[in-house]
């Protein structure tokens, strides 16, 4: 069945522009060190080595395993946080908000990551069918995120929910976009110590 969800599930209390809000440079972790080395690992795990990567809405980091080579193009929404993020080899400043279309070709990545962002996206299913057109057969998508945001640019779903429907609804964004072998993961358990960690895992 089609994901069917009324416009005011994408609204959002701050309706300025994201690129307004964007401006100033955040040169800031949003999530504690044991969820980043459990993003670490996971990426350790599925991104090919010397692949070609897309990470998407990104910032000043990307937290890919250090002792691994990829070639990573950077997508964000401040050019001073992508100029300083070592791991780029290029990168651009796109609001997805405003216009989901990739700047980019068909099938020319290995692998693509969307790190703690999704929440603040208000047409995800039309950023992730771009993701999946731009990743080559079977490249796979991982989707992250914790307990953390911007509430005022989070849309509106994604305030209602929970960690664990959070991630249903992931799940179903990909689905949607026509993602295969779709499955959630719970690295670290929202009940445990520290931030809480979810990821949806998606292959083109």
């Amino acid at each position: 069945m089609p994901l069917q969800l009324p416009p005011e599930a994408f609204r959002k209390d701050d309706t300025t522009p994201d690129s307004r809000f964007y401006q100033v440079p955040r040169f800031v972790t949003h999530i504690d060190d044991q969820v980043i080395a459990a993003i670490t690992e996971t990426y350790r795990e599925i991104l090919p080595v010397g692949g070609a990567v897309l990470d998407l809405m990104s910032s000043w980091v990307s937290h890919l395993p250090p002792e691994l080579d990829y070639v990573v193009t950077g997508h964000g929404m401040n050019a001073e946080e992508l100029a300083a993020n070592p791991r780029l080899s290029d990168w651009w400043v796109q609001d997805l908000n405003a216009d989901p279309v990739l700047p980019l070709e068909d099938a020319s990545f290995d692998a693509a990551c969307l790190c703690v962002s999704i929440q603040y996206l208000q047409d995800p299913v039309a950023v992730l069918t771009e993701l999946r057109r731009v990743l080559r057969p079977g490249g796979p998508l991982v989707v992250s995120f914790s307990n953390r945001c911007f509430p005022t640019k989070a849309v509106a779903i994604w305030l209602a929910l929970g960690g664990r429907d959070q991630a249903r609804l992931v799940s179903a964004y990909l689905t949607e976009a026509g993602f295969d072998a779709v499955e959630i993961r719970e690295p670290l358990p929202p009940g445990g110590r520290g931030d809480p960690l979810w990821m949806v895992i998606g292959r083109a």
